[in-house]
């Protein structure tokens, strides 16, 4: 019998995360995530160091212009995928499968018409949008270039995120990596092709994503229609009946992924201030802080499915352990990253050609502000399960509060009296407290959907006692 057959003639077993030991379901999805997350990270990480081997900081500043844009686009698709993952995961969880493929299908579906609707209005709107967030003359014009060649591929990408999340909403991680991790693979190899050997500079670095994501979504699709047979002919009624479910989580979703890359937007725009160099050093930063934190990263994709499932099967001390357990693995692997960031600071910025200031910047963050992405991860990991447990909302205010009241006045603060080194430092400092907010809060939601779980009393033993 082939492999594929295998996940389907196993569909209708008992779902994967309500039995067996939490940590190391955490753990598997964790890994394979992050492998998968970290090769895309590093495909972004690799068109920004080939490009930075062209000595032009032109050249990398425009890429991390457009990547503010871009970042807004994808947290949009990110967005919408978790509403695959929050009504999926659950079905599943509750063994209704027939429901999980109609839910599964009809996300692919809205995140296919959100994602257009989205492209159409930012392709009018690029240079006026760069221009916003601080970019001016030839840099403007190779962030305009490079966006220009990306942003008509949003749709592809949403589609190709959703995919992944249903995946992993089945349990399977294994696939779920494989969608970024062959788009990644590819990304890196036409880099070198595209930039190294023909020459093409920022157009080559675009080209090669554009051709990534489309492997992606080629992946993506395959494996949740022919290997788990979670994708059925899409159906007007159904869809009608569905939308308002979806929109019911992916509103606020998507507007609590919105609001880091409003926040990053901001932070751009307050570090142009500082010059191409201190720009080029952020551009830098914002792709080689996915990398080293990137297990993070997927540890916060890998909560949904596993709180969803034992949620589904109204386990709520399983619900406890599984955020329990998932910010102590977060604080290790932010401990590690760190020891790793801190230790080679010096390599880094010379791997990426940064000289005088950026080099500065680059050390400065890797040795003394990366530890405080430990709120981070815990912000991530309770977003997810807000998510999942029907409080969305939570997410967005906390992701909005950390994006505003967390960023604006501490990177004003910062930028006035330290320049470049406290915009960095104020970004950072401004999420210690959202993080702490969003970790009691979420313990103390879980705890008051596990009293609903408990029976009521029986008055009958009650006056036999």
């Amino acid at each position: 019998m082939s492999n594929i057959e295998t996940p389907r003639r196993s569909a209708q077993q008992q779902p994967r995360f309500v039995t067996g030991s939490l940590l190391r379901h955490i753990l598997a999805m964790t890994g394979a995530g992050a492998l998968g997350l970290m090769a895309i990270f590093v495909g972004d990480l690799a068109n920004i160091y080939f490009l930075s081997r062209l000595n032009d900081e032109a050249v990398v500043a425009a890429v991390g212009y457009a990547s503010s844009i871009l970042f807004f686009a994808t947290s949009v698709g990110i967005g919408l995928s978790i509403a695959a993952t929050s009504l999926v995961a659950p079905a599943l969880g509750a063994g209704r499968r027939m429901r999980a493929r109609r839910l599964a299908t009809n996300a692919h579906l809205l995140s296919l018409i959100a994602s257009v609707a989205i492209t159409l209005v930012l392709w009018f709107a690029i240079e006026p949008l760069l221009e916003l967030i601080g970019a001016r003359g030839r840099t403007l014009d190779l962030a305009a270039l490079y966006l220009r060649i990306l942003v008509p591929t949003l749709p592809v990408l949403a589609l190709a995120i959703t995919a992944s999340a249903v995946l992993r909403s089945a349990g399977d991680a294994r696939r779920a990596m494989f969608v970024t991790l062959f788009g990644a693979i590819v990304n890196t190899i036409l880099d070198v092709i595209l930039i190294v050997h023909f020459g093409l500079g920022i157009e080559g670095a675009a080209i090669s994503s554009l051709i990534a994501r489309l492997v992606m979504m080629g992946i993506g699709f395959y494996s949740v229609y022919k290997v788990h047979d979670l994708l059925a002919r899409p159906k007007i009624a159904t869809l009608a009946q569905d939308t308002p479910a979806f929109i019911q989580i992916a509103g606020p979703a998507v507007l609590t992924n919105i609001a880091p890359a409003v926040g990053n937007g901001y932070v751009t725009y307050a570090i142009a201030a500082y010059g191409d160099a201190a720009v080029a050093a952020w551009a830098i930063l914002a792709r080689l802080t996915p990398v080293a934190f990137g297990a993070i990263y997927a540890l916060s994709g890998a909560v949904g499915p596993i709180i969803g499932q034992n949620f589904g099967a109204r386990s709520s001390e399983r619900m406890r352990d599984v955020f329990t357990f998932s910010l102590l693995t977060m604080t290790a692997f932010t401990g590690i990253a760190w020891l790793c960031l801190g230790v080679l600071a010096n390599e880094i910025a010379a791997l990426f050609n940064a000289g005088g200031e950026a080099r500065d910047l680059i050390v400065f963050f890797c040795r003394w502000l990366s530890p405080l992405f430990v709120f981070m991860g815990a912000l991530f990991v309770a977003n997810a399960a807000f998510n999942t447990l029907g409080r969305a909302h939570f997410s967005t205010m906390l992701n909005w509060g950390r994006a505003t009241l967390g960023t604006v006045p501490f990177v004003l603060l910062g930028g006035k009296f330290f320049g470049a080194a406290g915009v960095l430092a104020g970004n950072m400092i401004g999420g210690v407290a959202f993080g702490i907010i969003a970790t009691f809060s979420a313990y103390k939601l879980i705890d008051a959907i596990g009293e609903t779980f408990k029976p009521p009393p029986n008055p009958v033993a009650h006056e036999v006692i």
